[in-house]
This record gives structure tokens, C-alpha cells and sequence, in this order.
């Protein structure tokens, strides 16, 4: 994966998150749980993008 695909990637969820946080009406409790769960998935992703996590050979 090219870094262009990743700041492409990148871009295109902030935007659809912030398309979601302003033009969605949702409670603020629902909003905050979604950006939390949105930027969880986007570590980790990059995280495994840039292959630190199967460096970090984390066992649940």
C-alpha cells in the first residue's frame, strides 16, 4: 500500500465522518461513541497498514 492510498483513505474518512457528525442528527452520547469507534478502527488499520502490529505480536 502505497503512503498516497494512505492519505487518501485518511482523507476520505475524516470527511465522511464529519459529513456524519454534522448533518446526521444523533445524540451527542451516539456521535461521541462513533468517533471513538471510527478512530480505534483507523490506528489499528494504519497500525497494520505500516506493519507495527503483527511487529508487536499482541495476544489477547
Amino acid at each position: 500500500m502505497t503512503l498516497l492510498n494512505i492519505i487518501i483513505v485518511l482523507v476520505v474518512v475524516g470527511v465522511l465522518l464529519w459529513l456524519i457528525n454534522n448533518y446526521i442528527p444523533m445524540d451527542r452520547k451516539i456521535k461521541s461513541i462513533l468517533n471513538v469507534v471510527v478512530l480505534i478502527a483507523v490506528v489499528l488499520w494504519l497500525l497494520q497498514a505500516f506493519g507495527l502490529l503483527n511487529a508487536l505480536n499482541v495476544k489477547i
